[in-house]
């Protein structure tokens, strides 16, 4: 009885029961979004005779960890009778009736090109780094009579979101974090009630709500969208910017870790975000792990607060990197608005999707309270590649 989930799932945890082509659920942290997608992909393959269904996670690790493994994986979820052989070498579930699924990247879209499915489970669909996933799934799906897909995700206002939901056959179930209040401690409820009730970020993570652009903010969603590639050119130039935090611990602040390019077309590519919450001594090896990785030119880090530590903690990992310190001597709006003109003007940008550091882009305001960790790195850089390192001092 505790595994027969049209009993004990609650009513938005259920397959709709009108005709659809992709379910999509729209719904808070908490909410029990990877049991239902797994539970769905249970009932597919014992009773609805799924043969060939795709697992789609936002990177590998997301897809085994998750969707496959966790607490309510696929695994978790089977009884013990019907219990899918899992061969993580070959990324595949195989159940006793002959059903199989693969579990896919959304990071590496080309392995979705030739395989088809029947049925397919998505995850975190606004944090996948590359939409054309998702394109490529689509052309795949198309074994059977009725191929279908589940998408479960937070929502966060990205144009594949935006499209799927507009999209002709998607059916669209929303949930808050306080529905699967009765699975969850009390300890954690009163601590997100406490520290997210009534913010936007709360709204989003929460309880669910797809939120349009920040009124005043420098960026909008569109200006990001309307240039985002998935390839880039030859780099003439390219950069690790670092936004050191100060402190470090579990409430400590985030240090931000961007990497962009400079193009033979002159124009600018954000490539990367690391950001991280971590000791100086991890984020500085996490900075320079990337400037190699990437082949950088220069590494530049804030010093307004940390001053000639910051320069001292990166040396000590690598004494011979190409190090530039930045002190600002503007405050944070003044700094970021010749970079948001420059997105304006369609110089910039993206390659794939930063769903993290372009939240704090969309969001960001005269009036914003928190320092955007992520922002503040991406400023530097793109400041030190297309604007001659700007009006501040440079130390």
């Amino acid at each position: 009885m505790r595994r027969e989930w049209r009993i004990v799932g609650r009513p938005n945890q259920q397959p709709p029961v009108t005709n659809w082509r992709t379910w999509l659920v729209l719904a808070g942290r908490g909410f029990g979004k990877t049991r239902t997608g797994a539970e769905w992909v249970r009932a597919q393959v014992e009773r609805h005779g799924r043969q060939r269904v795709a697992i789609v996670g936002a990177t590998a690790a997301d897809a085994r960890d998750v969707m496959v493994e966790g607490e309510s994986g696929i695994l978790a979820v089977a009884p013990p009778g019907n219990r899918p052989e899992y061969e993580p070498s070959k990324r595949r579930l195989k159940w006793p009736n002959g059903a199989m699924a693969t579990t896919y990247s959304a990071d590496e879209p080309d392995r979705l090109r030739g395989p088809q499915h029947d049925a397919a489970w998505c995850d975190e669909l606004a944090a996948w780094r590359y939409p054309e996933a998702w394109d490529m799934l689509q052309l795949g799906l198309r074994l059977g009579t009725d191929p279908r897909a589940v998408v479960t995700t937070t929502p966060k206002p990205t144009r594949i979101l935006r499209d799927l939901i507009a999209a002709p056959g998607t059916v669209v179930t929303t949930g808050s974090t306080f529905d699967n209040a009765s699975n969850l401690p009390e300890a954690f409820l009163s601590q997100i009630r406490r520290q997210y009730e009534g913010t936007r970020l709360g709204r989003q993570e929460l309880y669910a709500e797809l939120l349009e652009d920040t009124p005043g903010a420098l960026w909008t969603r569109a200006m990001i969208d309307d240039h985002r590639v998935r390839h880039a050119p030859t780099f003439w130039r390219v950069v690790v910017a670092v936004d050191p935090a100060v402190t470090s611990g579990e409430d400590a602040d985030m240090t931000g870790i961007v990497a962009c390019g400079l193009g033979e077309d002159g124009h600018a590519y954000v490539i990367g975000d690391y950001t991280l919450r971590a000791s100086p001594d991890a984020w500085a090896r996490e900075a320079v792990r990337r400037y190699r990785e990437l082949g950088a030119d220069r590494l530049v880090a804030e010093a307004n607060n940390g001053g000639d530590l910051v320069e001292t903690v990166m040396r000590t990992v690598d004494a011979n990197i190409a190090y530039r310190s930045v002190r600002a001597s503007r405050g944070k709006l003044a700094r970021a608005e010749p970079v948001a003109a420059l997105y304006e003007q369609g110089r910039v940008h993206h390659v794939g999707v930063y769903p993290d550091l372009e939240d704090q882009m969309a969001t960001y305001t005269a009036d914003a309270a928190k320092s955007p960790d992520r922002l503040d790195a991406l400023v530097w850089a793109l400041t030190d590649l297309m604007l001659g390192g700007g009006e501040w001092v440079m130390v």
